[in-house]
């Protein structure tokens, strides 16, 4: 008989449903288990990559629950941004009308899943209840001066219509439609993420972070230490100031390098021609993948600004070139050049026919200027070096430093990559920034009693490439909130990543009207026990959620200083060996899976497939060999009910058989993997494996009704063990499998099974045995045998007689309860 998925699974649903068992409480004495997965972009359909994501956490939220934790996996919605604005000007709606669909067909899905999920705590980030509190936390940032406004040149995206911040240009293109990204003077709101940069690089607060996140974080804040130089512009009091982590070559500064976005060289082109070649370099190199800009095998161009600055050691004038291959986003966004002691310099000084100048000389072969051929970039001696003359250049880094601080040219300084979050957005579908502008009063904040500040529905959607909020007047148009006068509301929105950066905190008081949060139910919750969710995060929401995070903590609101205590990042579903897309026409329905196959059987190849944080190559096959195996469960429990129900629980009474023996050995066995798997190492994998293999050893078990009724409490037990371990992994046949066999309420409440230590012990040992590396044969024999014993056996099998015939044995190694090795010539 096959199992009847698609009746118990309804059927299942529904009474986790009616009961709750997957409603965490806030008031309790329980401990708690915080269990949560990146929540989806309601795009309408979930992809395979959701139900990998949500299968992982489902089964740990099970295992947790059935430990007898108050467990919390919450679910909801990052339902703003592009995507679902993009989506209804498709379909010819409003993204108000098209999310909200999208989220009830999603939700629909869900469900159809058997997902555990606390869907009394749903947030979705586009309605008015969650992103008030978005709002009010922009207005703490605005007051503690985390919160400001600038104009800067940003990434911009044509077809977007709207900046993007660094992480989210992806090869110079927009990481959301593919486009090219252009750069973009513009007045835009930052968050100052570079306040925490130092505490961002401590990680010491999380438990179980991948290592490769922990190192991509640090990369992207990029700390540095050296020293800022002040440069004077020649005939100006115009100070340039560069960052250096080489103050001991400054002597052989001949040439600066700036980007075309910097302040002074915007100030410069004023002055010059529309066509002039300044100019059309300078929108040039800006209109440049600045990653691509920066690359080795980039050619380095520049143009002469035809201006000078001072070297503050020496007065001499030092070139000032307008550059490609240097960025704003680091340092001070000016450099030193010395072409004598730095390559890429000196590639450039010879290109541009710029002055060199040795300042380190080599100890072990006197460098003549005129006669190198490359840079000289290890340590030596100052020479041309004023008073540092003969000191080592290591030891003069400190030294000239200190010096120049003292002279007041410079000062010792820490620099970051890391630069401040640009969270203005050009589009309608987010939220609203709470700011408003009045000629009298200046940049007003919307107090908090009036927030939110809705997004109104009378938007030309789709018809206008500028910001469409422009297009309702009545709502850019409002009063100035403290001197009643007319103002103009900021029609900027904010970047999306905001909204996602303090939800987990949100789910811990989902519904409170009064504040984003209660103080007494975030600090029960957080951080979050296990966060799971894909690792092309690591330096966008991951970053953003941790700064949030220790803000929240810095006013008061969470006591914990991380968001997340362990962090797990799967893999993708893959299939013909990439990733499932509908451009490559390799996409799987889940819903097509479901109804075909049932959701246990997508969960259990889901989690089978591939240890969780490894790729899943998606497999026709595979998820065939998933349904068969849960048949085959269900199928040894039809055959089989009536014993196990009369013998389920019940006391072994007399002896048990040698093969019923061996039986129970794999019952216990079979739990001590499975939960050392899941509680140790979390490879679901390996523990579904073990489970099979169970199962095999059970169907091994021949003409069970004419067992003795010891065996037969044996195998009822062996039978039994398999749904209270299926469980975590699919719950479904699981829990009408515990119900067929006449036991008592839920499984969740029947606690994890336990092993017996004295079971584990092996009556008999089976031995594999080799000759010169090669397997001949096998054998069992007592676990009480000595080696001797052993030895005599593995050279009694027929076949490994034959493979030594003609040969003498040198020697013969016996790896205890594993390996019998025999060396022959």
């Amino acid at each position: 008989m096959e199992y009847p998925f698609d009746k118990i699974e309804k059927k299942w649903q529904q009474k986790w449903n009616d009961e709750g068992i997957f409603r965490a409480s806030n008031k309790t004495d329980q401990k708690k288990y915080y269990i949560l997965s990146m929540f989806p972009y309601p795009s309408g359909k979930l992809h395979m990559g959701h139900v990998s994501n949500y299968s992982i956490a489902d089964a740990i939220t099970r295992y947790k629950l059935t430990q007898g934790f108050n467990v919390m996996q919450p679910m909801g919605y990052d339902s703003f941004g592009m995507p679902a604005e993009n989506y209804a000007i498709e379909h010819n709606s409003h993204p108000r009308i098209t999310t909200e669909e999208n989220i009830e067909h999603m939700r629909k899905q869900f469900d159809a899943m058997g997902f555990g999920l606390d869907w009394d705590r749903e947030v979705s980030t586009c309605r008015p209840d969650y992103y008030k509190w978005g709002q009010w936390l922009f207005k703490r940032m605005y007051e503690k001066g985390l919160a400001y406004k600038k104009s800067s040149f940003v990434n911009w995206c044509d077809e977007c219509q709207t900046v993007l911040a660094n992480e989210q240009v992806e090869d110079g293109k927009c990481w959301r439609c593919n486009s090219p990204v252009r750069q973009k003077e513009l007045e835009q709101w930052f968050f100052k993420i570079t306040d925490y940069a130092e505490e961002l690089l401590d990680f010491s607060k999380v438990i179980d972070w991948p290592e490769k996140v922990i190192t991509m974080q640090k990369n992207w804040i990029g700390r540095s230490e050296g020293t800022n130089i002040f440069f004077k512009l020649e005939n100006s009091d115009e100070i340039i100031e560069v960052f250096t982590t080489r103050p001991d070559t400054i002597f052989g500064c001949t040439f600066m390098a700036l980007p075309p976005e910097h302040p002074l060289v915007g100030k410069w082109l004023k002055s010059e021609a529309a066509d002039s070649k300044m100019r059309q370099f300078c929108d040039k190199v800006m209109n440049e993948d600045k990653l691509l800009r920066t690359a080795d095998d980039t050619t380095k161009e520049g143009i002469f600004s035809g201006r000078f600055a001072i070297n503050p050691v020496n007065g001499e004038k030092v070139q000032i070139w307008i550059t490609n291959y240097v960025l704003m986003d680091y340092g001070t966004g000016a450099v030193m050049a010395v072409p004598a002691h730095d390559q890429r310099d000196f590639d450039f000084a010879k290109k541009y026919d710029i002055p060199f100048k040795l300042v380190i000389q080599n100890p072990e072969q006197n460098l003549v200027l005129e006669e190198m051929t490359a840079a000289y970039v290890e340590s030596g001696v100052l020479v041309n070096s004023g008073k540092f003359d003969g000191m080592g250049s290591v030891k003069s880094q400190k030294a000239i430093s200190q010096w120049m601080e003292a002279e007041g040219i410079a000062t010792q300084t820490v620099t970051y990559r890391l630069r401040d979050w640009g969270v203005s957005r050009q589009r309608y579908w987010g939220n609203p920034i709470p700011v408003i502008y009045c000629e009298k009063c200046g940049t007003v904040l919307v107090p908090d009693a009036d927030l939110p500040v809705e997004l109104p529905d009378n938007v030309e959607v789709g018809k206008t490439r500028q910001n469409p909020l422009l297009s309702v007047k009545e709502w850019v148009n409002t009063t100035c909130p403290k001197c009643g006068r007319p103002a103009r509301r900021e029609t900027d929105t904010m970047d999306t990543f905001v909204d996602s950066s303090w939800y987990f905190a949100r789910y811990t008081d989902a519904h409170n009207a009064a504040l984003p949060f209660s103080k007494e139910n975030a600090d029960y919750w957080l951080p979050v026990d296990q966060y799971i969710g894909g690792i092309e995060h690591a330096c966008m929401h991951l970053l953003y959620a941790r700064f949030f995070h220790k803000f929240m903590r810095d006013i008061g609101m969470v006591n914990s200083d991380e968001p997340f205590a362990r962090l797990l990042t799967q893999g993708m579903v893959t299939k013909d060996g990439a990733k499932m897309s509908k451009s490559k026409g390799n996409v799987v329905d889940p819903q097509y899976i479901i109804d075909r196959y049932g959701a246990d059987t997508v969960r259990v190849f889901m989690l089978f497939a591939s240890p969780p944080e490894k790729d899943v190559e998606w497999s026709d096959e595979g998820v065939k060999g998933s349904f068969r195996f849960l048949n085959r469960v269900w199928r040894i429990f039809q055959e089989n009910i009536d014993v196990i129900k009369e013998f389920a629980g019940k006391p072994v009474d007399g002896n048990v058989s040698s093969q019923l023996k061996k039986l129970r050995y794999s019952s216990h066995f079979t739990i001590k993997k499975v939960i050392e798997d899941i509680e140790n190492r979390m490879q679901f994998n390996t523990a579904i494996a073990a489970i099979m293999e169970h199962l095999n050893n059970v169907y091994a078990v021949k003409n069970v009704a004419k067992l003795s009724n010891a065996d037969k409490a044996v195998f009822a037990e062996a039978c039994l063990i398999m749904p209270r371990l299926l469980h975590f992994f699919a719950p479904h046949i699981a829990e009408e499998l515990w119900q067929m066999s006449g036991q008592d309420g839920m499984l969740h409440t029947a606690g994890l099974p336990t092993y017996t230590k004295e079971f584990l012990k092996k009556d008999e040992i089976t031995y594999v045995v080799q000759i010169m590396g090669k397997i001949r044969g096998s054998f069992e024999i007592s676990a009480e045998a000595d080696q001797e014993a052993i030895k005599k056996e593995a050279l009694a099998q027929e076949n490994v007689q034959k493979h030594l015939e003609g040969k003498d044995i040198k020697k013969i190694i016996v790896v205890p309860q594993k390996l019998v090795s025999i060396v022959a010539k």
